[in-house]
């Protein structure tokens, strides 16, 4: 049994692992309610996990010193959850991304996160490392990393910083609801440098309005489309992509660009992933039967619906 003086050690250690990551950590102010969480990555670049990212205007960012600072999001993939933003001004990022490597099963890991004005930290433990993997929209996701945190409102985009403050990982609930996923640093890097790199992208834009709708027993069973929820067409913009496309008010839509979407969220990632031109399958159930539309994007309009 650890005697007192090794636990306060542990516990000593533990907090200045926390103080060091903390200085890359910033609250992300980019949708209602409870900040999200980013990471430093860059001189002047943040990296956060782009589920959280609700708005693409009036984005605020919370340094580590208190200070808010403006941004505007670079860009996004919703394959691996990851989105830069650039802040108004040239703040340093404290220390690089990596470490991902000497992680091991059974490691003890932080989660630091900033869903506010101050730090918070979860401790766990590495549950569970696996090789390369694919995300449900497809992203490549170098090596799995599972664990035990509880990834609490406000703490995706939180580091995975291990016992000695490395920052070797970003943490998420945007790609598996039922496990706390870690996409490792070595990810991180490469995808976040990718579209730090690559700039801004004209958003695409769908042009309709969509809400949550329950399908019919019936319908599952006629069209063979798995899970109960679709989105219902509620409004069509006026010769926008989705008019032209031959969506119509009173359809169905299960999936686009090959993903299954269960909520407009799901829809707004895709099409915010996508630029203007890109022509996607929009899967809908029209009159209890399965119709595929494929779906070229516009250019998002400043004020508009998707």
């Amino acid at each position: 049994m650890p005697t007192p003086s090794a636990l306060a050690a542990l516990s000593a250690d533990l907090a200045a692992a926390v103080e060091q990551a903390a200085r890359s950590v910033v609250a992300v102010h980019a949708r209602r309610r409870i900040p999200s969480s980013g990471i430093l990555f860059r001189d002047g670049l943040v990296v956060a996990a782009q589920h959280t990212i609700r708005r693409e205007d009036g984005i605020t960012v919370t340094l580590p010193d208190g200070r808010s600072v403006g941004a505007t999001l670079r860009r996004r993939d919703p394959g691996t959850d990851l989105a830069v933003l650039a802040l108004a001004e040239p703040v340093p990022a404290p220390q690089p991304l990596g470490g991902d490597d000497t992680l091991v099963v059974g490691q003890l890991v932080l989660a630091v996160g900033r869903p506010g004005p101050s730090v918070t930290a979860a401790l766990g433990i590495v549950a569970e490392l696996g090789g390369e993997w694919r995300t449900w929209p497809g992203g490549r996701i170098d090596r799995l990393v599972r664990t035990d945190l509880v990834i609490q409102d406000g703490f995706s985009g939180s580091a995975l910083v291990s016992a000695t403050g490395a920052l070797v990982g970003l943490n998420t609930s945007g790609l598996a609801r039922s496990a706390a996923i870690a996409l490792p640093a070595t990810t991180v890097a490469r995808v976040a440098a990718q579209l730090a790199d690559q700039g801004p992208v004209e958003r695409g834009w769908l042009g309709c309005a969509l809400q949550p709708a329950r399908l019919a027993p019936a319908v599952l069973q006629a069209t063979g489309v798995t899970g109960e929820v679709g989105l219902l067409v509620m409004g069509v913009e006026r010769d926008g992509p989705a008019e032209k496309a031959g969506l119509l008010v009173g359809d169905i839509v299960v999936a686009l660009g090959g993903a299954r979407v269960h909520d407009p969220m799901d829809v707004l990632a895709i099409v915010n992933g996508n630029g203007a031109g890109t022509t996607l399958t929009a899967r809908v159930v029209r009159g209890g039967a399965i119709a595929e539309l494929p779906v070229t994007l516009g250019a998002r309009p400043r004020r508009g619906r998707w």
